[in-house]
């Protein structure tokens, strides 16, 4: 389970503690009533901000790595790739292409056999 559904399923049991032991309790008053409600809604509150604070990839980024890829051939105006093509920033982290195959193009196509970032 990672970091992130801890601080999800911890919120979730600390939010149901907190409801029993107000039920617990046995308030009297409504004023309680909404008291309970507020410090509920708050804890839920602090556990989704920690969650979602939380990046969903590790520290150092993630990691594409692309190796011994076969052959590509384009003809017309396609595209062969026996490498990386992304959005510039799509990756956090590391991009390594290590002995791919050969990309051919005919024609009018595009070829990649390395790493292109648009």
């Amino acid at each position: 389970m990672t970091a992130r559904r801890w601080v999800l399923v911890g919120t979730a049991v600390l939010v149901a503690g907190v409801a029993v032991m107000l039920v617990w309790l046995q308030w009297e008053s409504a004023n309680k009533v909404a008291t309970a409600v507020s410090a509920l809604a708050g804890l839920a509150a602090v556990g989704v901000a920690l969650w979602a604070g939380w990046p969903a990839v590790p520290a150092g980024g993630s990691r594409v790595r692309v190796k011994k890829t076969g052959a590509a051939t384009a003809s017309g105006a396609g595209n062969a790739n026996t490498g990386v093509v992304a959005k510039s920033g799509a990756v956090s982290g590391d991009l390594a292409v290590d002995r791919s195959g050969d990309a051919k193009a005919l024609g009018e196509g595009d070829a990649n056999s390395g790493i292109r970032l648009s």
